[in-house]
């Protein structure tokens, strides 16, 4: 490690730098950072991006008085580097390792816990009246990206920020971009004031010429900054921030440090809100990230001579490849098919329908909640929208599905990716909430499919409905089993994969894949077992339960979703009073953290060898 990081072992020690090496410390912070993520995976070109910026906030905080809330969190590598645990960049983002996020946990650095867009300002806002009702005087800093700044709860935000009488320091992290390219009129807005200097070399001319007036210069400042504000409104169209309420600070270099610390110093003695605009490059210093920041958003372990994902075996189908393979062949058969992103198409396999039927297609930006009742808006009128959302996000969006598509039993299909565990993104990205929520909501229809065929055949069932459809899959290898089984998808209606007797298994989507390894386990020691693919979480097949009981005496639901409330739990009610025993196999009613898929689900007993010792151990020898 190089003599500059050797220095950094503590919160505050980034001031003991001196302002010449603050440049060095920045490269050395960036080959840090590659060195590390070239190992273990993790975002890249976010933090790469930061560097500069997070090294001036810390020179400008006494940590952990002041408060630092970063909006999503996936930029926070430097902020950790910074506050102590290089170490843990070992096992960054490995089970029972180090975040890749924010962790209250972790530091008493972290303010809170975050992975999901658009946050920060509210909780600053709020850190901040907590100060003020406290009578404390700590700094309040909200870190925002330009991306995130189209998300619905940062307008919410920021409307009550422009009533605050006391000081919080917004910072405007624009580097163009979310994971995609960012999209709508805040990225126009934003591209404007980037690109106008006349009001920034107007405003230094001025300023010069009233330091050479020293006895009436802040006479005359007090009394020109109505024109000042004229000139603003004539030169940056709109002035938005300010028309707010907010002042404006930028745009400035988000890679010069003594310039953001000169910033930031002086938005901190205004009584107030005040945004600070900074203008960063997503993937700086990195040839291959900053060629492609979007391909380096997430990344796995990589060579760092070229970029290329190490160990690089050949890409399985995916669930999300086969999702964008089917909405391009329907959209093609049906014009009134539309696909709405949360400025995630590559990641939700839209990009193929954007290029496609680019006037049907349409990316919103962060906003969730608008994508659903936008999407409600279409369906109305007659068309067929296909929203499709990582099931972590779609949580973002309850009320509007409820309300807005549910209420109105309107066609709207949602393709719920990343449903179930998703690995080393931990607690606030894990897909295991869709399944309890969306069951609850009147005029739903929930689907899980148990291969590539069934997720194919569901999604044209489901663009067929005139009615709202979720159909859930899981992330990465699609499983190409039981291709054999392909009875049509009736509505309602259940599988039978093996029809036996004693020991049913009620296998939901990604789940049936696990309970034919148990059923074959079983079969090895003589049991005999059914398994079920379930189909339709709700609404679910009572007729297929009926006969379950009658010739069964350990009925296993088993889903990759919390028990709370899931499918299992529906199984066991309506089980109650038969003689079958009902045993869900299910996640745990907590946040699950971060490490590899497989090691989770044994972790949490939902790998074949798990559960079949659970039955062998638990339940067969008193239900058997």
């Amino acid at each position: 490690m190089s003599d500059l990081l050797e220095q950094i072992n503590e919160p505050n020690d980034i001031k003991n730098i001196q302002p010449k090496e603050y440049d060095d410390l920045a490269k050395e912070i960036r080959r840090f950072l590659v060195r590390k993520i070239s190992r273990t995976g993790g975002h890249l070109s976010s933090n790469l991006g930061v560097v500069e910026l997070t090294m001036a906030i810390h020179l400008c905080c006494n940590l952990p008085d002041d408060k630092i809330v970063w909006d999503v969190g996936h930029q926070c590598y430097t902020h950790k580097l910074l506050t102590g645990r290089k170490e843990g960049f070992d096992h960054l983002r490995q089970f029972g390792g180090m975040s890749g996020f924010p962790k209250r946990a972790e530091s008493d650095c972290d303010i809170i816990d975050t992975g999901h867009s658009s946050t920060s300002i509210g909780t600053a806002l709020g850190l901040a009246k907590a100060r003020d009702i406290k009578g404390e005087g700590q700094k309040v800093f909200a870190v925002i990206g330009d991306g995130a700044l189209s998300g619905g709860m940062a307008y919410e935000a920021l409307n009550n920020a422009a009533r605050l009488k006391s000081n919080l320091i917004i910072i405007l992290n624009d580097n163009q971009m979310s994971i995609s390219k960012n999209v709508g009129g805040m990225a126009k807005y934003l591209g404007k004031i980037r690109t106008n200097t006349n009001y920034t070399g107007l405003k230094e001319d001025v300023e010069k010429i009233l330091k050479k007036m020293p006895r009436i210069g802040k006479a005359l400042t007090d009394r020109i900054r109505g024109a000042k504000d004229l000139i603003k409104r004539m030169l940056i169209p709109g002035m938005l921030f300010e028309d707010m309420g907010l002042t404006y600070i930028g745009p400035i270099n988000g890679h010069d440090v003594e310039q953001m610390v000169s910033a930031f110093q002086s938005a901190a003695k205004l009584h107030k809100a005040v945004l600070v605009h900074v203008i960063t490059q997503k993937g700086k210093g990195y040839p291959p990230a900053q060629k492609d920041p979007s391909a380096f958003h997430g990344v796995a372990p990589f060579h760092i001579r070229d970029g290329r994902e190490r160990n690089k075996a050949e890409k399985a189908i995916s669930y999300t490849d086969i999702f964008s393979q089917i909405i391009v062949e329907e959209a093609k058969e049906n014009n009134q098919i539309t696909a709405v992103s949360a400025a995630m198409p590559l990641g939700t396999g839209l990009n193929s329908f954007a290029a496609e039927f680019p006037e049907r297609f349409f990316d919103v930006g962060i906003a969730e909640e608008h994508a659903v009742t936008f999407a409600a808006g279409m369906a109305a009128g007659g068309l067929h929208p296909v929203v499709a959302v990582y099931s972590t996000f779609l949580q973002r969006a309850y009320d509007q599905i409820l309300h807005d598509v549910c209420l109105d039993s309107l066609p709207v299909t949602f393709a719920v990716d990343r449903a179930g565990l998703v690995g080393s993104d931990g607690e606030t990205h894990q897909g295991i909430f869709d399944m309890v929520f969306l069951m609850q909501m009147p005029n739903m229809t929930v689907m899980a499919p148990k291969n590539t065929w069934e997720l194919a055949a569901m999604l044209r069932f489901a663009l067929q409905q005139n009615a709202p459809v979720a159909v859930r899959y899981p992330r990465g290898r699609a499983y190409e089993g039981l291709l054999n089984c392909k009875e049509p998808v009736v509505y309602g209606k259940s599988e039978w994969i093996y029809k036996e007797e004693k020991i049913a298994l009620l296998a939901v989507g990604s789940m049936v894949e696990t309970a034919v390894q148990v059923w074959e386990l079983l079969k090895d020691r003589g049991y005999s077992v059914s398994v079920v693919n379930v189909r339709f979480v709700k609404p679910v097949d009572e007729e297929m339960l009926e006969e379950v009981v009658q010739k069964h005496s350990l009925v296993i639901p088993m889903e990759e979703g919390v028990k709370t409330g899931g499918f299992g739990e529906y199984v066991a009610a309506w089980c109650q009073n038969r003689e079958a025993a009902v045993h869900p196999v299910a996640l745990p009613d907590k946040f699950i953290e971060h490490g590899s898929v497989n090691l989770l689900k044994k972790k949490y007993f939902l790998d074949a060898e798990s559960i079949t010792d659970r039955i062998l151990k638990e339940w067969v020898t008193i239900y058997v």
